[in-house]
């Protein structure tokens, strides 16, 4: 299962529950779809939705480290698939590339930086929360415009009928 299927069910899951996502999709989530073998760029790519330039790039700047195989192509691990995981997720929810490598600086530099990796997902958990705010009143906007063009409000499929 790809990490976008398992965001989909995810994000099903709480739109249903209208409460929070289970621990256990979560850790799903976290395990990189269950890869328990090593894997090439393209198959990394394809799993998370992400280009093998993206990946490249990742590793050139220090995010991850990646082992090679005899013929020197790249093979990930699933430690380095289940960081990519979280780097692409982070990446998606706007984190900035310098605080990421910042953070697996922290990560790298072991257990005793725990407090200041907390700090930062909980700024950045505030920063996404307010995103949301901002992103369901300008949902909120685009709805009422679609009503007032005659079209059905959360309706993707109806087409705007302009008003003569």
């Amino acid at each position: 299962m790809s990490v976008d299927d398992l965001m989909t069910k995810a994000l099903a899951a709480l739109g249903e529950a209208g409460g929070p996502i289970s621990v256990e999709l979560l850790h799903r989530m976290a395990d990189g779809g269950g890869v328990d073998e090593p894997k090439s760029i393209a198959e990394v790519a394809e799993l998370l939705d992400v280009t093998a330039h993206t990946l490249r790039y990742y590793e050139r700047i220090g995010l991850l480290v990646v082992d090679r195989d005899a013929d020197g192509h790249r093979r990930y691990s699933p430690e380095a698939i289940r960081r990519l995981v979280f780097l692409t997720r982070m990446r998606l929810s706007g984190m900035a590339i310098r605080d990421l490598q910042h953070y697996v600086e922290l990560v790298d530099a072991g257990a005793d930086t725990v407090p200041e990796r907390l700090d930062m997902l909980v700024e950045h958990r505030d920063t996404i929360q307010r995103q949301i705010r901002e992103l369901t009143l300008s949902l909120a906007a685009t709805e009422y415009k679609i009503a007032t063009y005659g079209g059905r409000a959360g309706d993707p499929a109806s087409r705007l009928r302009p008003r003569s």
